[in-house]
């Protein structure tokens, strides 16, 4: 509870260090790639509907992948998150609202990664989901994804909030 809280007092939440936070990151860097993968699998399944504990685990995925030592967990963070957004809707508002920031905040990068690219197959995947999320997605970035400097409102000052209704 105190992370939670810990967070919300914070202007920039997703860049803030904590002591649960570096255990998170932690566990990131030491555990072999099932761990990694079950850890955040474990993470991702708490991104449900709006309340401290989405909230609190949106920040966890978000920082994870911003201060990852090396483009294979920033890889895995993206894999878990679109596993579960390639499946039929309705998508739990955790997981969209996550997934929108980690592709729409330029703080994150995520159109310069290399795994983006890595097959016009692959791209294009990563597009038709964001397109989908977004409910048919404008902004600036490639494919017309990307938007606005400074991201959607979601993890960050403010708390997440929906661009859409929920699920």
């Amino acid at each position: 509870m105190e992370a939670i809280l810990a967070l919300q007092g914070q202007a920039s939440p997703a860049l803030t260090t904590s002591a649960p936070l570096e255990i998170f990151q932690r566990l990131g860097d030491d555990l072999d790639a099932q761990g990694r993968y079950c850890m955040l699998n474990a993470i991702a399944n708490q991104l449900r509907y709006p309340n401290n504990q989405t909230y609190y685990f949106s920040c966890v995925l978000l920082y994870l992948f911003a201060e990852a030592k090396s483009e294979a967990m920033q890889e895995m963070v993206t894999r878990v998150l679109l596993e579960r957004l390639i499946v039929h809707r309705p998508h739990p508002w955790g997981l969209l609202i996550t997934f929108i920031e980690l592709i729409k905040n330029p703080q994150y990068n995520f159109w310069e990664r290399r795994f983006v690219h890595c097959a016009t197959e692959i791209e294009r995947l990563f597009e038709s989901v964001a397109r989908s999320c977004m409910g048919g997605g404008g902004g600036g970035g490639p494919g017309g994804l990307g938007g606005p400097p400074g991201g959607i409102a979601g993890p960050g000052p403010g708390g997440p909030q929906a661009t859409r209704g929920s699920p």
